[in-house]
């Protein structure tokens, strides 16, 4: 792994930082372990291939064991098996819209087929045709073309009537109605706040009927969220007035439109206006009035917020400007998040494709029905298990790959005095450091989080399968447990941020880089609270910028189809889109600042600006920690209060 010994397990307590001057492998015995679940991994993927479970998934099989297709074996006592489907490469069910909602599948005979029925079959006589025709028999192997309207079999061995149009899945060879009306009431079963069936269909329809507008205005969310990452790389000084001020603009005017509209479409005619309309007209004005008494409260609660903290935004002003020359020096950072959504990408379509895997795997048995399904028996049955566990390992492993990727780029910048000598690009060079050092940090910070996910997604489990069953104190245990692991976990995903840093700074083990950080964090605890936490709110206001401005573009634009589309889904779909576009663009902001902080903090710490112990820090953080000392001294003459919150600002450099 490009290097030969490990980090010495002996750590002093009064250990020197020598930033970016040793390297050494950190936690080897983890990246062993790792390399070992994803091996696992492997061999869960291959069994389920070498079963034959790939060839069943992806081609099909009927209701007898028969994969279509190809020519098959015969399985011991069940009839119709071993048949030669070579010319039948469809799997057709004569009942596609009987659904199990328990077990989430087709409760249908499955058949392999020549072709799909492109057109609707409303007689048996039609399918008789279709047979005949196209060579592609719909009715089951015991019943000849010929007898389809003759024997009394057909009932319970032909398709349902009328058999729907339908296609072929692209890759996967099943033939799938082409009108999914008939899984209405498979979605009415996902979507429980739905009792109204017309309810559901208005809202599908104006998805539809809107898709235009909800692609651009994503487009737009994506568009505004580049934007704002280069407006932060050249006017970060100014860059927190302007949010605060764009925000409250942006709360008033969408406040205020939206209370406008609601007393404009509320004043409107609606004497000419047909039954279907008028109640789309009610939806959407029920809508708006929700719409703006949140956006009312919501921005009474902002301004609130803003009040309490405006003495703190200024003191967030130099870490925003050293974080904007970070971009600067460092642009491959703006695409990382890109990187790193691929990466989880591929790995999502390879997990789920062995999921479809598993759930084709195993040995034929026959169910009630007498239809063939396959399942695993024995030690093999819990692969699923080790198979959701590497889900969340594995997807939190890349998450920390970035984190210490970013935290590798930062710290290298931070500790290099002349940025003329910082490598030709140090996010490669962070890779490079993070694959021959560091993966072993990495895959132990990912198991812990994965340790306290997996309870609290049990507990969230058990409280969705209990839900109406069980009694008041046992939810409120339940709701109390899940809230608990939840701030541990993101307790813990803030220290492993840290603990990277530090390995990225010195190069040591996660125990020993989380012991450290949490002891630099605990010693500037009012720090932390008074620059780091202001920080990720004024990120968290530039969100709620790129939110607002999407969300008061698609009012505006849906506005005009509130006639005949209920715009309440399309709204909401493109708002949560916005938010997640805008939070992992600013994400990759808000890291660069906390680990800004971190080595601040221990440049603070460790050096005092003499000879052989020069700060690192730039010049803005110099001027900082000058000016909070001013400061400090002033609000000592005039207030108790305010000296005691400027005071851990300039602590650490008092001997400065």
């Amino acid at each position: 792994m490009g290097c030969c010994s490990s980090a010495s397990a002996a750590q002093s307590s009064k250990r020197e930082w020598k930033p970016l001057e040793d390297r050494s492998c950190t936690d080897i015995p983890w990246l062993l372990l790792f390399v070992l679940f994803c091996i696992g991994m492997g061999f869960i993927c291959g069994f389920s291939v070498a079963t034959g479970a790939a060839a069943r998934l992806v081609s099909g099989y009927d209701s007898y064991g028969n994969i279509c297709g190809q020519r098959n074996a015969k399985l011991e006592a069940i009839a119709n098996s071993g048949l030669d489907h070579t010319h039948r490469k469809y799997v057709f069910f004569l009942d596609p819209c009987n659904l199990d909602l328990i077990n989430r599948k087709i409760k249908s005979m499955a058949l392999c087929v020549a072709a799909c029925p492109r057109q609707e079959l409303k007689t048996l006589s039609d399918v008789q045709k279709f047979a005949e025709i196209n060579g592609s028999a719909l009715c089951s192997y015991n019943i000849k073309p010929s007898e389809y309207t003759l024997t009394a079999k057909s009932s319970a061995f032909c398709p349902k009537l009328p058999v729907p149009a339908s296609a072929p899945i692209p890759f996967f060879h099943r033939c799938a109605p082409v009108n999914i009306s008939c899984y209405a009431k498979f979605a009415e079963a996902l979507i429980t706040f739905v009792s109204d069936n017309s309810v559901l269909h208005r809202l599908i329809s104006g998805v539809m009927t809107s898709k235009e507008i909800i692609l651009g205005l994503c487009l737009l969310s994506l568009v505004l969220s580049m934007i704002l990452m280069v407006i932060i790389r050249y006017i970060s000084r100014v860059l927190v007035w302007i949010l605060t001020i764009l925000v409250i603009l942006g709360s008033l005017g969408g406040t205020g439109v939206l209370w406008w509209l609601y007393a404009k479409q509320r004043r409107s005619p609606k004497e000419t206006v047909i039954p279907e309309q008028l109640q789309i007209a009610e939806d959407n004005l029920r809508a708006l009035l929700i719409y703006a008494i949140s956006a009312t409260v919501f921005t009474v609660i902002l301004f609130l917020i803003m009040l309490v903290m405006r003495k703190r935004v200024a003191l967030t002003i130099a870490l925003f400007h050293v974080a904007g020359k970070v971009f600067i020096h460092l642009p491959l950072l703006v695409f990382q998040p890109f990187w790193t959504f691929f990466a989880l990408v591929l790995f999502w379509a390879y997990w789920i494709m062995t999921l479809l895997f598993l759930g084709t795997t195993g040995s034929a048995v026959q169910n009630e029905q007498g239809f063939v399904e396959y399942k695993i028996s024995g030690p093999l049955q819990y692969m699923w298990w080790y198979h959701v566990v590497g889900l969340i390992w594995i997807s939190e492993f890349i998450l920390a790959c970035q984190q210490m990727t970013v935290a590798g780029a930062v710290v290298t910048y931070y500790f290099t005095r002349d940025k003329r000598n910082l490598p030709f690009t140090p996010i490669l060079a962070s890779v490079n450091r993070l694959i021959r050092y560091h993966l072993g940090t990495v895959a132990k910070g990912s198991f812990i989080i994965t340790l306290v996910k997996i309870p609290r997604m049990i507990l969230m489990y058990i409280h969705s399968q209990l839900k109406g069953k069980e009694n008041a104190c046992a939810r409120c245990m339940l709701k109390s447990c899940i809230c608990c692991l939840w701030c541990l976990e993101k307790c813990l995903s803030y220290l492993n941020q840290n603990a990277y840093t530090a390995t990225a700074i010195n190069s040591t083990n996660f125990c020993t880089s989380a012991k450290d950080a949490f002891v630099i964090l605990v010693e500037n605890a009012l720090r932390v609270a008074a620059i780091n936490t202001v920080g990720d709110f004024m990120l968290f206001l530039g969100k709620v910028l790129i939110v607002c401005s999407t969300g008061l573009a698609g009012i505006m634009l849906l506005n005009y189809q509130q006639d005949y589309t209920v715009w309440v889904l399309p709204l909401i779909i493109v708002c949560l889109f916005a938010f997640l576009v805008a939070h992992c663009f600013l994400s990759i902001y808000e890291m660069v600042v906390d680990v800004l902080f971190l080595c601040f903090a221990i440049d603070t710490k460790y050096n005092d600006g003499s000879p052989g112990r020069e700060f690192y820090m730039d010049k803005v953080l110099m001027e900082f920690v000058e000016n909070s000392r001013k400061a400090m001294k002033e609000a000592g003459k005039g207030g108790a209060a305010d000296a005691r919150e400027l005071k851990p600002m300039a602590s650490g450099a008092s001997s400065a």
